[in-house]
């Protein structure tokens, strides 16, 4: 769904600014350009996906511990890992909806929600055993040696990336068949969540793992199933990270566009994340149906971190800065700089707004860190988990208002912002 912005006539231009530290931003603030913002979003692109990589790398060094030596201790440091993966992933979401080449690659790594069946096992009591919807529903990857996809018999006797990413994948075309990225590794991590809306993650046991002492059968094909998951998270985020270096696809696509046809690309990340994706999506409609399984992190209760970090992409964004998992920082020209050239106050109420929804946020983690995780905080008759989950929704919907003036101010064409039922159309959402 899209919410689309009166179209108004464009006039924004300026020569590149090429010093890019704080103190030159601070010295040269008049030279700050549309040209010289759209470089450095596409400068912090880069930074944040190849954290992502390399984040995605240590992650599978902790999982070749874990089957060298398939202890608890090495399974919960492999967890911690993916954690710590996701932290600059989700700072790189701000970047999907304005740019076509991350959009259409982004169901690869971070595609939600999953009908974990297609995987591994389930519990039949809580999952139910068949689904009309999808063929697939408990095909059980691991457990089985061959699979009809789509009316032809699949070999699936060898479990590969390619096997993932070729035939696994949105199987028989259906979306829910979410075989491959960050959810699909999620679950062998930390296998189902089976405690509803009460508090706890899922408890799969090492063991699973375990060729010596394994439990629920087929650990052998778990464990190759879980590296070439991984492996393929890598080889595909490899791929994004070498689109936004110099001569890469995405940096080509973006700088080949007019310096204002840039600014909206970025805008366009930032209020389709904040309000359709983020607010509705991934926040709003999970709280309207007080259901787990529409939580975004599912399987380790992590949701209230990939929200929060998505929601500092999008700050990120607009402040032209990035923090680096090895503590050193991305800043340059920045659309906080053009804004506060044109319009001080309206620059000032932009960054206001980021933070409220930082705050908001942060008090879901806070939340989180007293085992008010946020499957729990959505829970029916949760009155102050679900106020909690409304603040960050509203901050949100409050910052997107605030986005569509910074277009507005900037003087920028019609942008189309994604959308949501729970947000737009809240009836839809129990019509369906």
């Amino acid at each position: 769904m899209k919410r689309l912005l009166t179209p108004i006539a464009i006039c924004v231009t300026g020569a590149m600014l090429t010093a890019c530290s704080p103190a030159a931003l601070k010295n040269e603030s008049s030279a700050v350009s549309a040209d010289s913002v759209v470089v450095h979003y596409a400068d912090i692109a880069e930074a944040v996906y190849t954290d992502s990589l390399t984040t995605a790398q240590t992650l599978r060094a902790s999982i070749d511990t874990l089957l060298a030596n398939p202890t608890e201790a090495n399974l919960q440091a492999a967890r911690t890992a993916w954690i710590a993966a996701r932290v600059p992933y989700q700072q790189s979401e701000v970047y999907r909806f304005g740019n076509p080449i991350v959009d259409e690659w982004e169901g690869k790594v971070n595609a939600w929600p999953l009908d974990e069946g297609l995987i591994d096992y389930v519990a039949a009591d809580s999952y139910g055993t068949e689904s009309d919807l999808n063929p697939l529903y408990t095909a059980n990857v691991i457990a089985s040696t061959s699979l009809m996809i789509g009316g032809v018999k699949v070999d699936t006797n060898q479990i590969t990336p390619e096997l993932i990413a070729d035939h696994l994948q949105e199987a028989d075309g259906v979306e829910a068949n979410v075989a491959s990225g960050y959810h699909a590794i999620e679950f062998l991590l930390w296998g189902q969540d089976l405690n509803g809306t009460n508090s706890g993650a899922g408890e799969r046991p090492a063991t699973d793992f375990d060729l010596n002492n394994c439990t629920n059968g087929h650990c052998d094909r778990r464990r190759a199933y879980l590296v070439a998951a991984t492996d393929l998270l890598i080889s595909d985020l490899e791929e994004m990270a070498n689109n936004w270096k110099q001569g890469g696809a995405a940096r080509v696509a973006l700088l080949e566009q007019t310096p204002e046809q840039g600014l909206a690309t970025i805008l366009t990340g930032m209020g389709s994340l904040a309000y359709g994706e983020l607010g509705g999506e991934r926040t709003k409609l999970g709280l309207m149906l007080h259901d787990p399984e529409e939580e975004h992190d599912c399987f380790s209760d992590n949701t209230h971190w990939s929200h929060y970090y998505d929601a500092k992409g999008i700050k990120n964004a607009y402040l032209g800065e990035y923090k680096r998992v090895d503590g050193s920082w991305v800043k340059g020209a920045s659309l906080s700089n053009l804004v506060a050239k044109q319009d001080p106050q309206l620059d000032t109420e932009m960054k206001q707004k980021l933070a409220e929804t930082e705050a908001a946020a942060q008090a879901m983690v806070d939340a989180a860190a007293k085992g008010q995780t946020f499957d729990v905080l959505i829970a029916m008759n949760n009155i102050k988990g679900n106020q909690l989950v409304q603040n960050f929704v509203d901050s949100l919907v409050n910052e997107t208002r605030t986005t569509e003036d910074v277009i507005h101010a900037l003087k920028l064409e019609g942008i189309a912002l994604e959308g949501s039922d729970s947000l737009d159309n809240p009836s839809a959402v129990f019509d369906n």
